[in-house]
């Protein structure tokens, strides 16, 4: 079993996060399970640190039921540290997955995330995951996480700028409540798109499997 943990409060991030793995994870059965007690989003330092208790209960829940990977639906990667110290299985973050498989198809390659307050900690992870000289920009689109679904083509508009100005290969997606955006995203760049979502279960199924 996979469990995705959305460190967030916000269930229909969850849900729509569900609803892209499961696909994926097949024949590996896979569940989403949403933090009641976290902030709605997580921006910034703040929201992360406030984050992290809940999500380490739910990480040792998924333990004790089982769980054969765990994945960190939260593209800060939040907590993630923690939890794989918690863990006696895999715990992959969709941003630590996200830049791994940007890395693995060559070439530089651009974020675009939500808010400015965001980008120093994305900035700060991947430097940590050793690919600084492999990311050209971290972007920030000005949309907060809860209105993305509402502010897709600003969105969009960055994600096109990314691949005309970043001499990029490949623009990652940087936040978990972009999950549903690959597919439009890809229809305005002639790059490599990626969701940590997506690139996570990928990761955690080969694990598993």
């Amino acid at each position: 079993m996979i469990v995705i943990i959305n460190p967030n409060s916000t269930e229909a991030m969850t849900q729509a996060m569900l609803q892209t793995a499961q696909p994926l994870a097949a024949p590996s059965p896979v569940e989403a399970w949403t933090s009641h007690h976290g902030p709605a989003a997580i921006q910034g330092p703040k929201d992360g640190a406030a984050a992290v208790p809940p999500m380490l209960s739910l990480v040792a829940e998924a333990q004790d039921k089982g769980a054969q990977a765990i994945i960190i639906g939260c593209f800060d990667d939040t907590g993630l540290d923690a939890a794989q110290a918690k863990s006696a299985c895999p715990v992959i973050g969709i941003g630590q997955a996200a830049y791994h498989m940007a890395a693995m198809l060559g070439g530089q390659f651009s974020v675009v995330t939500t808010l400015a307050v965001s980008t120093p900690i994305l900035e700060a992870n991947i430097t940590r995951y050793g690919l600084s000289d492999r990311v050209s920009k971290v972007r920030a689109s000005g949309v907060p996480v809860l209105d993305v679904d509402k502010a897709e083509a600003k969105i969009l508009a960055e994600v096109k700028r990314a691949a005309a100005e970043d001499n990029v290969s490949t623009v990652v997606l940087g936040c978990a409540g972009m999950v549903d955006l690959p597919q439009k995203a890809q229809a305005v760049t002639p790059v490599h798109v990626i969701d940590g979502v997506r690139a996570a279960v990928c990761m955690a199924r080969a694990l598993v499997g």
